[in-house]
């Protein structure tokens, strides 16, 4: 891959990144022997891919079902009033939404796309009320039946 990224990262960064992104919770003394360095040394790369922005965050991904979240939903949402405070208020509102997994500003029929979850109808129900209270005027929910992959490997 030759891009910017292959530029300013080179193929230990790259490897380092890809266990990271598979098996954060590896110590940093069985990533130096993944990949041939010494402990301090994948330490202080790890420090700079961070500082760079290369590495965003480290989290533990939980099982939505095992916590009683039984509905997926995709929603579609527009507005008629199309003026930056507006979409400033919605975007910090929805950010600001627990139940809010994913937010994406889109082109085309819809303003934005929602990725949610919650525990039943009536929550889901109450969290559209919520968003009709914020100047939205169309949505469209989409219930996710069953998941057919879910990652958050990026292909580097």
């Amino acid at each position: 891959m030759e891009s910017i990224v292959s530029k300013t990262l080179d193929n230990i960064d790259i490897q380092i990144l890809n266990l990271l992104q598979t098996q954060a919770q590896l110590s940093n003394i069985e990533l130096a022997k993944r990949v041939n360095l010494s402990p301090p040394a994948i330490h202080s790369r790890i420090k700079r891919l961070e500082k760079d922005g290369f590495i965003k965050r480290q989290v533990a991904i939980l099982d939505q079902e095992k916590l009683g979240f039984d509905l997926s939903c995709f929603i579609f949402i527009s507005m008629n009033i199309h003026q930056g405070d507006k979409f400033e208020f919605l975007e910090n509102s929805i950010k600001e939404m627990p139940e809010v997994l994913e937010c994406h500003c889109l082109t085309g029929e819809y303003d934005y796309l929602l990725k949610i979850v919650s525990k039943n109808r009536n929550d889901l129900e109450a969290f559209t009320r919520k968003l009709y209270k914020l100047g939205i005027t169309r949505i469209q929910t989409s219930l996710v039946l069953r998941e057919i992959k879910n990652s958050t490997v990026l292909p580097i």
